[in-house]
């Protein structure tokens, strides 16, 4: 079973609950993990089954990070806020570095996201 790794912005914790119940059906065929406060959201708010991490800012991108190291993801969906400095933007750039270093599926906004789930 592939496996997406789901992680959003305080700003973005919405928005990413709203993409997974409008994906819900989808989004339930792949094993889901995601940093602790984002993935609690989701399943809170979608119930569907993801296995949640540290929040970000506490390692939980740290930890995406080494499972994409790892060969753990397939793909990463991570909804970025684009107005707002985040002070934990080094672990950000890392997370997003590694999925472009390993070569998998990133997306950053919902459009990127649904092309991503469309192509897996």
């Amino acid at each position: 079973m592939k496996r997406i790794g789901l992680v959003a912005h305080d700003d973005m914790k919405d928005a990413m609950v709203a993409f997974a119940t409008a994906h819900r059906d989808r989004l339930a065929a792949f094993a889901l993990v995601g940093t602790g406060t984002t993935g609690a959201r989701v399943a809170q708010g979608t119930g569907l089954e993801i296995t949640c991490l540290k929040s970000g800012p506490l390692g939980g991108d740290a930890q995406l990070g080494s499972m994409i190291c790892e060969g753990q993801l397939d793909a990463l969906i991570f909804l970025i806020d684009p107005m707002s400095a985040m002070p934990h933007d080094v672990d950000i750039k890392a997370l997003v570095r590694l999925a472009t270093l390993y070569d998998i599926p990133l997306a950053c906004n919902k459009a990127t996201a649904e092309a991503v789930l469309a192509a897996l």
